[in-house]
């Protein structure tokens, strides 16, 4: 098993940032100020499977949105923490009240505020369009951009890694 194979294995949560990584780091504004962001679904299929394994999601965020409260919702996401501009410390306490530690947790980020809880997790991971001091400091950089299917790809990746990802094929499959 490889290095990556065998840091994926241990993963119970998955911790994602937003902008950037569910999204593709843009925002839109209507006339009327209400922002707007596009999720790609199969990410969020891919976040449907992992909860299916029996595995927990969460999502720090910087900014504060409704609509990321909604789309979250919508896909049962156990832990949503948004408007926090120093994440460190949401991570911390999330590791204190769940009783893990740090190399049972995968994170995937792209920006340079990422790097506090990147640095200290068991699987660090990014979008191929992250931040340059992102992509040198991650275990996994993924081939696909934010928002166009890096949290697929790395949630398949970890499906497989923890032998789960073939009982979701033969459902698909039967």
């Amino acid at each position: 098993m490889t290095d990556l194979a065998t840091r994926a294995a241990k993963i119970k949560l998955l911790i994602l940032d937003v902008d950037g990584v569910l999204t593709d780091n843009r925002l839109f504004y209507g006339d009327n100020g209400v922002e707007y962001k596009s999720f790609y679904t199969r990410d969020g299929h891919a976040m449907v499977l992992w909860r299916k394994s029996g595995l927990d999601l969460g999502v720090i965020t910087g900014r504060k949105s409704q609509l990321v409260a909604n789309r979250m919702n919508d896909l049962k996401v156990k832990y949503l923490f948004q408007g926090v501009p120093d994440k460190l410390p949401v991570f911390e306490q999330l590791l204190k009240d769940e009783g893990l530690n740090a190399d049972e947790i995968a994170y995937m980020g792209d920006d340079i505020l990422d790097l506090p809880i990147l640095t200290r997790v068991g699987l660090a991971s990014c979008p191929q369009d992250a931040d340059p001091e992102v992509i040198k400091r991650v275990h996994f950089v993924s081939e696909k951009v934010g928002g166009q299917g890096a949290v697929r790809e790395l949630i398949e990746m970890m499906l497989k890694a923890q032998g789960h990802w073939q009982a979701h094929m033969d459902f698909y499959l039967r």
